[in-house]
């Protein structure tokens, strides 16, 4: 939503909005010159829109009962979802969309640096704020028929089905969203329906594991990527000393590039990676602008973000919502760190995902030697009678496990003797993070 309130504002448009909770983003908006407020209620709209001149975007991730938006609907403004518009706005441009459960973000911000890096003309519609640019709108050149669009394609309320791509990067079709989509099935259904929306001749690169979603797909160039399996695959992967980095070589067919060095940690960002390199190479990016880009990418805020990086004491923060982005995290994390003692906070982001993956939680979350487990994040969400985090801290079998709130995590967390200590999820538990890091710099 963000980038979009960005880009109408680069157009010269007022922009004015609401979000539930403030934050740095939405500081950083109001310092652009947007306004933003906190409350909902219908007199906080300004007194300038009119219905003739304004353009009412929202999320679906807005609960139904939101005053201010039933209102607006009432009274018969344009209203369009943010997919609509994201679809309008890219419609006349060559489109780079980047769909999966997991890597969205940091793949097609990747394919942006790299983009911007070699002096493309194109804008990119990220759904996070990049270390490189401080921002989730990143732009280069002006704005004409040859610019080419990154999107990240949502999967969530079927946003992606918007889309109409003239090349596709598929990260991932793990189940989520069943809220929505009612069982996987449906969900990989509306994958495929995507993936046949790519424009004649167009191209599409799928990781290796989800490859056979395509079949049917017969009007585009298809590639397949991973880290050790497909066409284009890491070899020779060494580490460059600690956290995690490393050096590696990209084959497949008629390729060959050497010595990649990746600005970002962790084994899950090497494949993303590959699949940026791919969608480079098909927009003519030379493999030493590729080489530099890659070193010089500083990754996105929240996507395993070192906070504080000492020898004796190491914090991160990540964005992972789903079981299986837990699992990955905490496995790297364990890989970089062998023999520390790790340290989870996490916060449970809806209670749907919460209910549907209450197991794969429980059993991810176990990866920890330390959980602290916080109330659920509703997000658009009413509660659901007996589904609260106590569902997935029963199973949870780490030597140390803590039930807390938002009113006494710092003070439970205060009681620990913290070497590896990481923030995971997807609600406002990003807020806690300037506090963690204070308290860690005290003791």
């Amino acid at each position: 939503m963000s980038a979009l309130a960005r880009w109408f504002r680069h157009k010269g448009l007022r922009v004015a909005g609401y979000d539930r909770t403030p934050t740095p983003l939405t500081h950083e908006l109001i310092e652009e010159g947007m306004e933003v407020h906190f409350d909902d209620k219908v007199e906080l709209i300004p007194g300038y829109i009119s219905k003739e001149k304004t353009l009412v975007v929202y999320t679906p991730a807005i609960p139904k009962n939101h005053v201010e938006h039933n209102y607006l609907k009432a009274q018969g403004y344009t209203i369009l979802k943010r997919s609509e518009v994201l679809g309008l706005l890219t419609k006349n441009y060559k489109t780079i969309a980047v769909a999966g459960t997991h890597g969205k973000t940091t793949t097609s911000s990747l394919i942006a640096h790299i983009l911007k890096s070699a002096g493309k003309d194109m804008v990119a519609f990220l759904g996070g704020i990049t270390a490189n640019y401080e921002s989730n709108l990143v732009m280069h050149g002006e704005v004409n028929k040859d610019t080419l669009v990154v999107a990240e394609a949502d999967e969530f309320d079927r946003s992606f089905l918007r889309l109409f791509p003239h090349t596709a990067v598929v990260t991932s079709a793990d189940a989520d969203h069943l809220d929505i989509y009612g069982d996987h099935l449906q969900m990989l259904s509306s994958y495929k329906e995507f993936m046949s929306q790519l424009v004649r001749k167009g191209n599409l690169i799928l990781h290796e594991s989800i490859a056979l979603l395509a079949n049917e797909i017969q009007h585009v160039t298809k590639e397949t990527y991973g880290m050790n399996r497909g066409q284009f695959f890491a070899s020779r992967i060494v580490p460059l000393g600690r956290d995690g980095f490393f050096e590696f070589d990209l084959t497949g067919p008629n390729l060959k590039i050497e010595k990649i060095k990746l600005g970002v940690p962790g084994f899950h960002n090497m494949e993303n990676a590959i699949a940026a390199i791919l969608v480079a190479r098909k927009f003519g990016v030379e493999e030493n602008m590729i080489r530099e880009a890659l070193a010089s990418f500083r990754g996105v805020k929240r996507r395993f973000e070192f906070i504080i990086r000492k020898d004796n004491l190491v914090y991160i923060d990540d964005y992972a919502h789903h079981p299986t982005e837990i699992e990955a995290f905490l496995k790297s994390l364990r890989g970089m760190y062998p023999g520390k003692k790790i340290t989870v906070i996490f916060q449970p982001h809806l209670f749907t995902r919460t209910r549907d993956f209450a197991e794969g939680f429980s059993k991810s979350l176990s990866l920890a030697d330390e959980v602290l487990l916080m109330d659920i994040y509703p997000a658009r969400e009413e509660p659901i009678p007996g589904v609260t985090s106590d569902m997935l801290f029963t199973d949870i079998t780490s030597p140390v496990k803590i039930r807390c709130s938002k009113k006494d995590v710092l003070q439970k967390l205060e009681d620990l003797d913290v070497e590896v200590l990481a923030t995971v999820g997807a609600g406002d538990i990003d807020t806690f993070v300037k506090p963690i890091k204070e308290l860690l710099s005290r003791t």
